[in-house]
Formats: C-alpha cells, sequence, structure tokens
C-alpha cells in the first residue's frame, strides 16, 4: 500500500539532504563547498534551511570543526542507507543475472508453438536459469497485439502481421507447411501427388472456425477442392487422428520432426504452392530497456533459429 503523503515532501529539497551527509562527512563548510562544487555561501545557506526544517541547530563550531549534534547523527544514519539505495535506483542501469536471479516471464503463443518450442527452451533455461519461471498463456494471430497491450503477456511468438504503434516486432525465420499422414492409414507416395491429397480426408486448424484456408485458395485457382472431415482451433489432438483414421493434416514444418518420432507420421511437401509464414518476436516498446526481458528475447532467438525447437 502507498502511504506516501505527497505534501510532506513539499518542503524537501533533495540537494539539503545531500549537503547534511558531506558535511557530516567533511565536518568543514569550506570543505563541503569544495565536495560539492558550490560556493561557501550556497553552503551556509544550505545549512540555514536545514535548520529550520529540522528544527535543531544540527552542526556546531569547534576546535576539531563543525560537530554535529544528536540529530544530526541520527538523521545521517537513517538517511544514509535510503541515500545510497537511491543512488543505485536512479543512475545504475539495471541489470539481470540468469544465474542467481528469480524472475517469470509471461508469454504467449500458440500450441503448436509451444510443443515445437518450450521442452528444448525450458529444458536449457533449468539448467542455467534455476531461478526462472516460464508462464505460458495460449495465444494465436488475433490475440497477441491485444494481450501485448494490456499487459497480459510480456512477449508473444507471433504470425500475425500487424505491429501497431508502440509495439516491437523481429522476425525470427520463415516456415513451411507439410503435410502428414500415418502408413498405417493411409499408403501413399512422397511427396504426395496432387491427386493422393485431394483425394483424402482433411483435419484443419482455424483459430476462428473457418472451414477454409489457403490450400484451400490454391486448390480452387485449380479447380480442385479438398474434404475437410474436422475443424479445430488446436495443433495437440491431430496426431493422435491420424493415428487412428486415413486422414491429413498440413502443419507448420516445426512439428514434423517430433510428430514423426513420436507417432510415426509420414510427412510430405504440400502439393500446392502456399507461400512461407514468417514467425516473429512481439513486445512492447516500454519493455525495451528491461534487461531480463532482452535474456528472454535471446534464448528464444537461439531457439527459433535453429531447425527445430527440441
Amino acid at each position: 500500500m502507498n502511504n506516501i503523503r505527497e505534501s510532506d515532501f513539499s518542503r524537501v529539497d533533495l540537494n539539503l539532504l545531500t549537503v547534511l551527509l558531506v558535511l557530516h562527512r567533511e565536518g568543514s563548510v569550506s570543505r563541503t563547498a569544495d565536495k560539492l562544487h558550490l560556493g561557501q555561501p550556497a553552503v551556509s545557506g544550505a545549512l540555514s534551511r536545514l535548520r529550520e526544517m529540522f528544527n535543531d541547530p544540527l552542526f556546531v563550531r569547534s576546535a576539531q570543526g563543525m560537530i554535529a549534534t544528536p540529530r544530526a547523527e541520527s538523521l545521517v544514519a537513517a538517511l544514509l542507507p535510503m541515500m545510497e539505495q537511491m543512488q543505485q535506483v536512479l543512475f545504475q542501469p539495471p541489470r539481470f543475472s540468469p544465474a542467481t536471479d528469480s524472475h517469470t516471464f509471461r508469454m504467449g503463443m500458440s500450441d503448436w508453438v509451444e510443443s515445437w518450442l518450450m521442452p528444448g527452451l525450458l529444458a536449457r533455461t533449468a539448467r542455467e536459469a534455476p531461478g526462472i519461471t516460464l508462464q505460458v498463456s495460449a495465444s494465436d494471430p488475433f490475440q497477441d497485439v491485444l494481450s501485448i497491450q494490456q499487459d497480459k503477456i510480456e512477449v508473444a511468438i507471433s504470425v500475425a502481421e500487424e505491429t501497431p504503434a508502440g509495439l516491437i516486432r523481429e522476425n525470427i525465420r520463415q516456415m513451411r507447411f507439410c503435410t502428414l499422414w500415418h502408413p498405417r492409414q493411409l499408403a501413399l507416395s512422397t511427396p504426395i501427388t496432387l491427386d493422393e491429397f485431394v483425394a483424402a480426408d482433411h483435419v484443419l486448424v482455424s483459430y476462428r472456425g473457418a472451414s477454409h484456408s489457403k490450400v484451400d485458395e490454391q486448390l480452387a485457382l485449380q479447380r480442385r477442392s479438398r474434404r475437410i472431415r474436422y475443424v479445430t482451433p488446436h495443433f495437440s489432438s491431430l496426431p493422435l487422428m491420424l493415428e487412428q483414421m486415413p486422414l491429413l493434416a498440413t502443419v507448420p514444418e516445426g512439428l514434423a520432426a517430433s510428430w514423426k518420432e513420436h507417432y510415426g507420421l509420414i510427412s510430405s511437401q504440400v502439393p500446392v504452392s502456399i507461400t512461407p509464414f514468417r514467425l516473429s518476436l512481439l513486445w512492447h516498446k516500454r519493455r525495451d530497456n528491461d534487461p531480463a526481458l532482452h535474456w528472454l528475447l535471446a534464448q528464444l532467438r537461439s531457439r527459433m533459429s535453429q531447425g527445430t525447437g527440441q
């Protein structure tokens, strides 16, 4: 809870407190003036204001110089740690040490990106940054920008093209699509032919429930079409369906290696021309000087640039 009474600080000049601390250390108005690059009258004037502020002489002259009163001693004891901390906050750039710091990162991504990218990234983070927690929220191209603008996530791994004012997008790599099936369900050649492609039933991932995609647009240009048997916003259930039914799934190629290894699927290039999509990092400009975020971006950039996320 913020219990600061702003009106209490209207009488306080931070420079006066600096004079108090230096005068206590130096025990001399002239030496204090030299240290602060001020004239002696300015330091004497500051001391007068301090005496009025605290209703105490604070320093008295002696043969040994300016001697602090008990009130000045208590003020210095209390103020010195706070001023040192303030100096660190104001003038030392923020730092982040992944090996020792604790931090929770909030990321937005679709389920296929999570499956492709996060196993390898989490394993590396656990080894090199044991205090780091990675928190993933389900996202898609239609939610990424709003989630960042509303501070629900710090960074999105996005395929969207939109970059509104205030956001930063870094294109990391292009990725193609591939078509997969289970050889126990479909005995198809590799690469799959267009006739084989349109003859089979298909499953389709659509974030907004559309029953067609760019594949269908390309097929229509050739006066061909395919049958979509199942539409879902999730990729994760598709391998299990391909295991049990004679279906084709056209998905980002980043999934192919894992699905082939774990489910025994076969992959092929798509027999129609589909433009590769761009996979990007998206974050808000207000976080662009955050060293912790830049560490995370470097980890994501490294994993995304590799052939797979494993």
